[in-house]
């Protein structure tokens, strides 16, 4: 019994490591910490370790987890790009110095450095050109992301000095903290989810398949480790800094260390510090320093035996639960709000923290006054991480999410397959109207200045705007000496027109009028239309009034349309209140139209094409250009209206099958070409 017991503890662990494995490295979704997560990994292994009989070679023990995508090439590495084991004391970091210097016989020199909270990079430099960038992968292989690295400003493409002909440089590609709090603006924006933290955003920016959008995302990337045949030292210091001549972006915050003291105070002092740096940061890395001793100590299976990490333990306050209120965004969308007894955390006083929806909430077990441990995820965005029960009032109300919303009483929904509830009063709910028209205003829509929150609030509070429309109809008259007082104190004036806040908001009106389609499209804040998306559309309908014709098969035939887009369009240009918008609208002089693309011929017209795999002479987007430039259409996917299926290397097996099946004509790259030139 007692040894199907610890069978059943082991399968247990390894469902919910390879689960856990495939949300943080596959889909760039953490679901615990990498403390709990950690905890759990080291259980499985002395569980394993003790009971032999139970030994599985697809254990998660047994690999290095993988954020391999099918969308990118995968490479081999030269040199297994392996994980480092984990410590959280200083008992443990004592443990591994001990293990090294019995291994060695002697005391050694470490470098301390500081361990990016990013993604992994491993670069490829030829004759002092970069020729190659591939993630971690599964250690043996990764995705090669040469495209899209090239867009960080901080890699250098051409080194200088005396280099070897032929290196690696390892690193950690990372996301500035400023950088993050401007791609979540912009997600949320355009109606995105915001990411949890700048290392999912490192991770997800880098897996971008256009390395256009990559290099609007203000990445950056340190090195830290060089590899190859010919290295100018056998001191990995040395290395550094001879790597640092080179032009590299080499950290400047490491420390040389000559014993165990001055790894803990290096360590103490970063775990402090550690909230001042401009990027994030997770623990600290400890490698010793000399190269032929590294190669002696050697490797485990799965990291060397010559580093280890320390990581920090997430700060973690504990507080008063206040109240909980609820938000109601632009699309009716409501967020729960945990309202704090100040607290500080992280170098920060925290009021208030997210819930995110009704389920957190439930998993929490909130009740009201609960005394509650708050935690900043990814340093960043404050949580509730658990109840203490133990101080909870035995007659507390449990927090239940509310059915109504709170601004205009309407019962709320929740979707299916939603994790949230949204108010469906569109039309009345006053945030969401208030939310459409600053979204409208916004600057990747029409990008009106001077139009702020408070601007919006005053001119719906004297009833000058009812939706966006009304924007066109202000007058000078209307505005100047347009006065909004504080509700509690009416001596107080929270905004007032004056003569250049006036001219300055009329001038942004009227220039909003040049504004391209797209933009203006995208701020009418369809759902599921983003900022990419209304380009997409742009660019296959040229003006509002085919748009709002399409038909559900002219827009999943789109390429980047699906049905989710698709139908959000539809039903957005079927409701009477929206089509009465855009007959007001078309009256402002606001951009509707685009001017239709002239094509290079014909002689692709009402042909329809599937273009998949990789090509030697051409990208993908060069072949769809081809194609759309010649009169053809590009789909997405095969169906019956598919005239050709355009197959180069690592074409989808299921794309080559439906054609088979289908009679679609598959060409290779030459059939292609030969079809052009005809």
């Amino acid at each position: 019994m007692m040894n199907q017991n610890i069978k059943n503890r082991i399968d247990s662990l390894r469902e919910s490591l390879n689960k856990l494995n495939h949300y943080y490295y596959v889909l760039n979704q953490p679901q615990i910490s990498d403390f709990e997560y950690d905890h759990m990994m080291k259980e499985l292994v002395d569980l394993e370790k003790a009971n032999p009989e139970f030994a599985d070679p697809n254990s998660p023990t047994q690999r290095v987890g993988s954020d391999i995508s099918n969308d990118f090439v995968q490479v081999a590495h030269k040199y297994p790009m392996l994980s480092l084991g984990n410590t959280y004391n200083e008992a443990e970091i004592a443990d591994f110095h001990n293990r090294v210097t019995k291994a060695i016989g002697h005391d050694v020199e470490y470098v301390c450095e500081l361990k990016y909270d990013g993604t992994s990079i491993s670069l490829t430099y030829e004759n002092g050109t970069f020729v190659r960038a591939v993630t971690r992968g599964d250690g043996e292989k990764g995705d090669d992301v040469t495209a899209n690295v090239k867009t960080i400003k901080s890699i250098p493409l051409k080194l200088q000095g005396d280099f070897p002909d032929s290196f690696e440089i390892r690193g950690e590609i990372l996301l500035p903290n400023a950088e993050f709090v401007k791609i979540n603006e912009k997600r949320e924006a355009d109606g995105d989810s915001p990411f949890a933290n700048p290392r999912n955003a490192a991770a997800g920016s880098l897996k971008m398949k256009k390395s256009a959008e990559v290099a609007q995302r203000g990445l950056d990337c340190f090195l830290y480790y060089l590899l190859g045949e010919n290295l100018p030292s056998d001191i990995h210091s040395e290395n550094l800094e001879k790597s640092r001549s080179w032009g590299f972006k080499i950290p400047t915050l490491y420390k040389v260390c000559k014993s165990l003291d001055e790894i803990n105070d290096f360590i103490s002092y970063w775990d402090k510090e550690r909230h001042n740096l401009p990027f994030e940061i997770d623990g600290i890395v400890i490698k010793v320093n000399n190269i032929n001793l590294q190669n002696e100590l050697g490797y485990t299976a799965k990291s060397p035996r010559w580093a280890i990490s320390y990581k920090f333990q997430a700060e973690e306050a504990y507080t008063k639960l206040l109240s909980v209120s609820y938000q109601v965004g632009r699309t009716g969308k409501i967020t729960p709000v945990a309202n704090l007894e100040p607290v500080q955390l992280a170098g920060t006083t925290v009021k208030r923290a997210s819930l995110h929806n009704a389920d957190i909430i439930e998993q929490l077990n909130l009740h009201e006054n609960d005394m509650v441990y708050v935690e900043k995820g990814g340093e960043i965005i404050p949580k509730i991480t658990k109840a203490d029960e133990s101080a909870r009032h035995p007659m507390a109300n449990k927090i239940e999410f509310i059915s109504i919303c709170p601004e205009c009483g309407t019962e709320l929904v929740r979707p299916e397959g939603e994790a949230a509830h949204f108010c469906p009063n569109d039309k009345a709910c006053p945030p969401q109207l208030k939310g459409k028209v600053e979204h409208f205003v916004s600057r990747k829509a029409v990008n009106i200045d001077s139009f702020g929150e408070q601007v919006v609030d005053l001119l719906f509070e004297k009833g000058l705007i009812k939706d966006v429309s009304g924007i066109y109809d202000l007058t000078y008259d209307k505005l100047n000496g347009l006065t909004r007082v504080n509700p509690d104190d009416k001596n107080k004036v929270i905004y007032s027109f004056q003569e250049k806040s006036t001219q300055n908001l009329l001038s942004g009106i009227e220039a909003s009028k040049n504004i391209p389609f797209p933009n203006v499209l995208f701020g009418l804040g369809i759902k599921h239309v983003g900022a990419t998306v209304a380009k997409v559309l742009c660019k296959n309908f040229n003006n509002i009034d085919k748009l709002s014709s399409a038909s559900m098969e002219e827009l999943i035939a789109i390429d980047d349309i699906g049905p989710k887009v698709a139908e959000s369009v539809i039903n957005y240009f079927s409701d009477e209140d929206n089509k009465n918008l855009i007959e007001r609208l078309k009256g402002t002089g606001l951009q509707l139209e685009t001017e239709e693309k002239t094509t290079d011929s014909d002689k692709f017209k009402d042909l329809s094409f599937v273009v998949s795999g990789t090509f030697t002479n051409f990208s993908r987007d060069e072949l769809k250009n081809l194609i759309e430039s010649h009169g053809g259409k590009n789909l997405s996917g095969v169906s019956k209206k598919t005239s050709y299926l355009v197959a180069g290397e690592k074409t989808g097996p299921s794309k080559l099958e439906k054609a088979e099946k289908l009679n679609v004509t598959i060409i290779n790259e030459s059939d292609f070409i030969e079809l052009l030139e005809k």
